[in-house]
């Protein structure tokens, strides 16, 4: 796998090695450079955790049952 070194001193990492190292969008990864002087890249800790969602809290706490009818008629003031 060969891969382009930009101008800013970026390169790609081929999708191969990012799936081979598990690697996702915000995953920490570390290079170093071994005694063959060998370029050697390591995943850094776990992949952070998905942002929470707002709603999860107050998922499935309503303990009313409401008919469609009847939360419409609540709504349009019939009643």
């Amino acid at each position: 796998m060969t891969t382009t070194l930009t101008s800013k001193g970026q390169v790609t990492i081929p999708k191969q090695i990012r799936d081979a190292l598990n690697l996702a969008l915000g995953c920490s990864v570390n290079f170093a450079v071994n005694r063959e002087g060998d370029v050697v890249i390591q995943k850094v800790g776990a992949r952070p955790s998905p942002k929470p969602d707002r709603f999860e809290s107050a998922r499935g706490k309503a303990d009313v049952k409401w008919r469609t009818d009847d939360l419409m008629a609540l709504l349009r003031d019939e009643g």
